[in-house]
């Protein structure tokens, strides 16, 4: 792989080099690889066929979960979440040890590792709140609840420059990986302001189906915002705002 040089970069295929633009830059990289064909028949790539069978269940589960939480995604900014979340799903599906190599899958693998996912790796929720909160899970109800002690903004939330006020969100999601289906309730407390006045009780509660098979997902994040002229605006597009996998919950 070599970084192009001159004035006008190059995009596109001339003999065997092909120029493109990556993050890195512009760059160029000599034609060639393997046939789609061998790869997909030969036995000397069965390996690769395997891993790449697992790498596409994890790319789809973690599609499926981002989902079923755009509602609050669509707040948060990181670009490499995606990436990120995929390579969490390989853990996920590298623990099954139920089925084969290149058969293994998010069900019969450990979808607790999911926990404590930071959707947001430049503003973590255990970074961001020092407030305390408990989960309560009931899978028998179906009922999902963050509750929030009252607390002093000033001194448990690390804001950004600029912001004068937070909000604390939530979702809980039952997500059926097989089928490609989820259920999913979302809650958000009221603006409140940076400073030294003592919040109130919050509780979020999320009902989703009672007596659900499938895995349960509870996030939690606090979103930043800056009030002009009764206005409230999101602040540098989501930089700030945290999100992140509070609670893993599997039948």
């Amino acid at each position: 792989m070599a970084q192009q040089k001159g004035i006008l970069p190059l995009q596109g295929t001339i003999g065997n080099i092909t120029f493109y633009k990556s993050q890195d830059g512009y760059l160029a990289r000599e034609k060639g690889g393997l046939s789609a064909e061998r790869i997909a028949n030969d036995p000397a790539f069965a390996r690769t066929r395997e891993n790449g069978a697992e790498f596409g269940r994890a790319g789809k589960a973690g599609k499926i979960l981002r989902s079923s939480l755009r509602g609050l995604l669509v707040n948060v900014s990181d670009g490499k979440m995606v990436a990120r979340l995929t390579k969490e799903m390989m853990r996920v599906i590298k623990a099954d040890a139920v089925n084969d190599r290149g058969q293994r899958n998010v069900i019969d693998g450990e979808v607790l590792l999911l926990n404590g996912f930071d959707f947001n790796i430049s503003s973590k929720l255990g970074s961001t709140l020092f407030a305390p909160y408990t989960v309560s899970v009931n899978r028998v109800s179906g009922l999902l609840t963050v509750n929030v002690p009252s607390f002093i903004p000033a001194n448990m939330v690390a804001a950004p420059a600029g912001a004068t006020h937070f909000k604390l969100v939530s979702a809980g999601a039952a997500v059926d990986f097989e089928n490609n289906v989820y259920d999913v309730v979302q809650q958000a407390g009221s603006y409140t302001a940076l400073d030294g006045t003592t919040t109130s009780v919050l509780a979020l509660d999320h009902q989703l189906p009672a007596n659900s098979t499938h895995p349960l997902f509870l996030v939690m994040g606090v979103e930043f915002y800056q009030q002009v002229n009764s206005v409230f605006y999101s602040l540098k597009n989501g930089a700030f705002n945290a999100l992140t996998v509070i609670n893993v919950d599997t039948p």
